[in-house]
This record gives structure tokens, C-alpha cells and sequence, in this order.
């Protein structure tokens, strides 16, 4: 007999016949022998109309009362369900998230999960009922009975939680797709079902935009190897299991609050290429990819940030047996680019790093939506004395490249800072073979900061993303130019990164006010961007494939403003309107189609 936790969604249990149908898939798992817990989100749009209704009363409502309107929608759910498998027969109970023992942080509207006492939870199952838990919502103090929510995606959260809290056998996640697709099947119709992904290439889909799982529940689920599956609600199709490799033990008090970084690697075999004053226009980055794939070079990091003047910049590291064969490719191709616009700004230049460089890494699946992170890796480096030359960042790991010199140095500092021994994890997947490109995610909620002619020294990075941390800003996508500019003496470089939209006011207004103090200089916001993406964990072994995403969106005359990549995945930044061409044109490009389309019910 196995111990299963189920999720619906709120599309699942929007009405009462899907209450019903929900009701009888409960009933035949639990006659197959099962023991069962069902995590329920509220009905259809019951939160939207509570916050519609609490606008209606306040603009600005307070965000204890906003937790306990919303908590009430997930309790109208269960209770239905509860009486639904009663009338079939089936023992059922319902409990909120206070009733379970779910005990949160302090944080109205957005609690992470401490602990959960699964004590009443085990004895109702093992009285022969299922247990029917409101989603989204737990306590923050038992003696004030707090009622707190854990905010977007809270239901997937929950259930995952409590699948690591009872050591369930597995968690189905049951949402009104057969799975997780290739791409949206909104957007790109014949979407084609994954049998499996890996909890990183998941983590990174979620994060951008793919609205299946939640990346708290997903952190989750990797960091206590709770066994996932995401189904659909509407058939008995097999779905998608989400895979990870066994984690080291970890105890479940401080649950969510479990370490943000797991380790710190390093990697001293890389040589770092500049191509500066590229003309900034659609096909350059696939010919130059395109022509160092044909020589089956093995490119790493790849970073393109904002145009200047019509030009751009790329900068990418390969092996350092490989830094000679890289140049030579890139002197043979900058003359077929054509002249910029601008003589005065200087002719194409390529630029092999003279010094060896170093790729130092932070890497842990509890970064997620945990903007101090990122901030202290660069603090720690700058307090060394230690220059950052590119940054890269994902959902599982922030890298950077350093003077090799300074390797051991950072390395060491940063296993201090973070509290975590020297142990690099590998990439981990199930597939023996995994594909290179898994699914292509698009994310149209991004705005982009650009802020110029920062002094090209230790700590400015640092002091940037710390006061953005303070105000609970998360920064996605980072990347810093390799142009060098001389102001008054002093060395300066743009930098470029991405932050949700509704974030981005908030993140210019307290760039500007500490301009002065931190000598950079014009702060400039775009919100008319979109972040396309590939990802998948087996393209570290597949060189070629940032030339591919190059060339499809070239094809299209699809102007690339930004790259950013890491090992399992390697994002664009394109002009909003052409963001779902960009997303139909890499999916085909990869020929992750299926043969079926899929419907989305309404």
C-alpha cells in the first residue's frame, strides 16, 4: 500500500461536477489500495473575486485581512469534496492548513513553510480516511492563530510539503494539461508531452513563466527527493515525472527555509573571447556561433549585453586547449559581419583574456525568489578584493569569472560565507542520454535596467544588487559589458539585467537615489521586452546548440538585445512584439513538436 499526496488545481475543482469527477478519481485510488491526501487550491477564479472585492473596499488592503479573505477560498473546496466522497462512501475529512500544522514565517501574503507536524494528519489516515487539505495557507503562530498564505503557486507548494513531511511515496500535481509540454500549448499548439524531466531543467521552466509547477514546490521536491508527477485531470495519461537524484538527508524543521546554496564550484579549465563593436543587427551571434559549432568548439558561458551606439558586444569562454581555435574562427568571421554604423565608436575587435581566468560558481535550489543571494556571492568576492569579469546566472546557480589567481581564494571564501563545504554537484538527470534542448519557456513579465559607466572595480556590483535586496527585489537574468569606457580616469562598464515588470519602477527609483553616492550613472528601463529560453541538461555535451537558437531567430529577423547562458540553459532577450515568433521559430528549430495537439480546456 502506498502513501500518495494529490494536488488539484483550481481549474480541477472550478465547478461541482469537476468536484464530483475529482471525488471518484479519489475513490478508485484509494480502492487500489492507497492511502491518500488531497491538497486543494479554491474553486475556478473564487481568489480573483476576493481580490476584486477587497479593492473594491480598499486600494491599499492590509495584508493580514488579504490572508484571511483568501484562506476562506480553499476552505469552501475541500469542504465540498470532503462531503462528495462521503456521499460515495469514502471516509473523507477536511482540514485547513492551521488544523494540519502547517507553520510558517511571519510573512503575510507570501510565508515560506518552517515545519509541519504531520502527527494528525497520520492519524486520520490511519482511521481509513482521506485527508482533504486547503492549500495556500498555513499558521504563523500557534498560540495567536495566525492565518497565513504562501502565495502564487501555494497549493503545489503545500502538497509537496506534506509528501516530504509524511515521506509519501509519491506527489501527482493534477492540472488541465496531460503533463508538462515542450513549450505552452497555448502559444504553440502541437506542444509535445515530456515523459520525464529533471528537477533543474524544471526549476529553470518554472521560473520562466511555465505556470505547471511552482519553483517552491519544485526546490521542495529536490532538496527531500520526493518522488513528482504531473497529470492531467481529465484522462489516465501516464503525465511527467519530475527526477532527481537521491539528496543528502535533511531535517525537516526550517522546511523551506532550508539552505539557498548546497555548494560552490569552481572550474579552472576556461579561457574567455570578446568580440567588441559587433554591428548590432539580426544574424550576427548565428554566424559567429554558427561557424565555431562547425569546429565542434565547446563554448560555456556566452554573454551579449545592451547595444551602444548601434554596436554590441559578445563575450564567450571555451577550454583553454580551445582558446587559439577560437580566435582564429572568430578574426575569420568579424570581417563577413560588415562595418558598424558608428566609425567613430572603433572597427570590430576580438580579444583573446591574456590572463587565465576562473569560473567560480554558487549553486542550490533554495535561491529561488531569494534576492539576497546573488547580493552576497558578490559582496563576499568584493570584500576579498576580487574583480568580477562576467556574470551568468539561473534559478540553480550563479556563476562568475575571476583572474585564475584568485581561484582558491574565492573559493574558500565563498564555502565561508555560505556555509557550505568545496562540493561540486553535477548536473543531475535520470535519461542516460538526456536531449540537448528539453522545452523552450517564454516569459513576457520581464523589464530590463540598464545602468551605465559603473566604476570597474570591487564592490560596485556587490553594492548594487545589496540595496536591491533590501527592498525584496529579485534580479533574474544578470549581465555585465566587456567594453571598457575611461571617464575621467577611472575604468567604467555597463551592466544589464532583468526583474519582473512590477518590480522595475521600484528598482530604477532606488538605483537613481544612490547614484551619486556609488558613481554610476544613467539608470534606463525597457519593459517592452521578452525573455525566450531553451533549457535542458544534456546540452552541455551537445556543442552547437546556441547556434541553433542563433540561427532561428536570424531566420526570422529576430534582433537578439541580450544573452545569458549556464549549462542547462541559454536565454535571449528580443523586442516584446516578437517574442512568440521567437519561441514558434526555436521550438521548430529544435523539432520538439509532437504528433498530437493538445487541448487546453477552458
Amino acid at each position: 500500500m502506498a502513501l500518495i499526496v494529490q494536488k488539484y488545481g483550481g481549474t480541477s475543482v472550478g465547478t461541482v461536477d469537476r468536484i464530483l469527477e475529482v471525488a471518484r478519481r479519489v475513490v478508485k485510488t484509494v480502492k487500489l489500495g492507497n492511502s491518500l491526501v488531497v491538497v486543494l487550491s479554491a474553486m475556478g477564479k473564487t481568489t480573483d473575486g476576493l481580490v476584486k472585492l477587497a479593492k473594491e473596499i480598499s486600494a491599499n488592503p492590509s495584508k493580514r485581512e488579504m490572508d484571511m479573505l483568501l484562506s476562506t477560498g480553499e476552505q469552501v473546496s475541500i469542504a465540498l469534496l470532503s462531503m462528495a466522497l462521503q456521499e460515495m462512501g469514502q471516509p473523507a475529512i477536511s482540514l485547513t492548513g492551521a488544523q494540519v500544522g502547517i507553520v510558517t514565517e511571519a510573512a503575510h501574503t507570501r510565508a515560506r513553510i518552517l515545519r509541519i507536524d504531520p502527527n494528525r494528519l497520520q492519524t486520520q489516515l490511519n482511521s481509513g480516511k482521506v485527508v482533504v487539505v486547503a492549500g495556500f495557507q498555513g499558521i504563523a503562530n500557534a498560540a495567536e492563530l495566525e492565518i497565513t498564505t504562501l502565495g502564487r503557486g501555494g497549493s503545489d507548494t503545500t502538497a509537496v510539503a506534506i509528501a516530504a513531511a509524511l515521506q509519501a511515496d509519491k506527489c501527482e500535481i493534477y492540472t488541465d494539461v496531460p503533463g508538462i509540454l515542450t513549450t505552452d500549448p497555448r502559444l504553440v499548439a502541437d506542444a509535445q508531452l515530456m515523459d520525464e524531466i529533471t528537477c533543474d531543467e524544471m526549476l529553470e521552466l518554472a521560473s520562466l513563466g511555465a505556470k505547471v509547477l511552482h519553483p517552491r514546490a519544485v526546490e521542495i521536491a529536490k532538496n527531500y527527493g520526493v518522488p513528482l508527477v504531473v497529470l492531467s485531470s481529465w484522462s489516465d495519461a501516464p503525465g511527467t515525472r519530475v527526477v532527481s537524484q537521491p539528496p543528502p538527508p535533511r531535517p525537516l524543521e526550517g522546511l523551506e527555509l532550508a539552505k539557498a546554496v548546497d555548494a560552490v564550484e569552481f572550474d579552472l579549465d576556461q579561457a574567455g573571447v570578446s568580440l567588441l563593436r559587433l554591428p548590432d543587427r539580426p544574424g550576427v551571434a548565428a554566424r559567429l556561433f554558427g561557424a565555431i559549432a562547425q569546429q565542434n568548439l565547446d563554448v560555456d558561458l556566452i554573454i551579449q549585453s545592451i547595444h551602444e551606439g548601434n554596436t554590441n558586444d559578445i563575450a564567450f569562454t571555451v577550454r583553454r586547449n580551445s582558446l587559439n581555435q577560437a580566435v582564429a574562427v572568430a578574426d575569420a568571421i568579424v570581417p563577413s559581419l560588415g562595418k558598424n554604423s558608428r566609425p567613430e565608436l572603433g572597427e570590430p575587435e576580438v580579444k583573446a583574456e591574456e590572463r587565465p581566468i576562473a569560473k567560480v560558481s554558487i549553486a542550490g535550489a533554495g535561491m529561488i525568489g531569494r534576492p539576497r543571494v546573488a547580493a552576497q556571492m558578490f559582496n563576499t568576492l568584493a570584500d576579498a578584493g576580487i574583480n568580477i569579469q562576467m556574470i551568468s546566472t539561473s534559478e540553480v546557480k550563479v556563476s562568475c569569472t575571476i583572474d585564475a589567481a584568485e581561484c582558491d581564494r574565492a573559493v574558500a571564501e565563498l564555502c565561508k560565507a555560505f556555509d557550505v563545504a568545496n562540493s561540486p554537484v553535477g548536473l543531475r538527470c535520470a535519461s542516460h542520454k538526456p536531449p540537448a534542448v528539453r522545452a523552450v519557456a517564454l516569459d513576457l513579465n520581464q523589464a530590463r535596467l540598464a545602468i551605465r559607466q559603473l566604476p570597474d572595480r570591487p564592490g560596485v556590483a556587490a553594492k548594487m544588487f545589496r540595496l536591491l535586496a533590501e527592498e525584496n527585489i529579485s534580479v533574474d537574468t544578470i549581465i555585465q559589458s566587456q567594453r571598457c569606457h575611461n571617464i575621467d580616469g577611472i575604468l567604467t562598464r555597463d551592466i544589464a539585467f532583468t526583474v519582473a515588470q512590477i518590480d522595475a519602477e521600484a528598482a530604477k527609483t532606488v538605483l537613481e537615489k544612490s547614484a551619486v553616492e556609488f558613481g554610476w550613472g544613467e539608470v534606463a528601463v525597457d519593459t517592452e521586452i521578452a525573455k525566450v529560453s531553451v533549457v535542458g541538461s544534456g546540452m552541455v555535451a551537445h556543442p552547437g546548440v546556441a547556434a541553433k537558437m542563433f540561427e532561428a531567430l536570424s531566420q526570422h529577423k529576430i534582433n537578439i538585445q541580450m544573452i545569458a547562458t549556464s549549462e542547462i540553459k541559454i536565454s535571449c532577450v528580443v523586442d516584446e512584439a516578437q517574442g512568440v515568433t521567437a519561441l514558434k521559430a526555436i521550438h521548430a528549430a529544435f523539432e520538439l513538436s509532437g504528433s498530437e495537439k493538445v487541448q487546453v480546456p477552458a
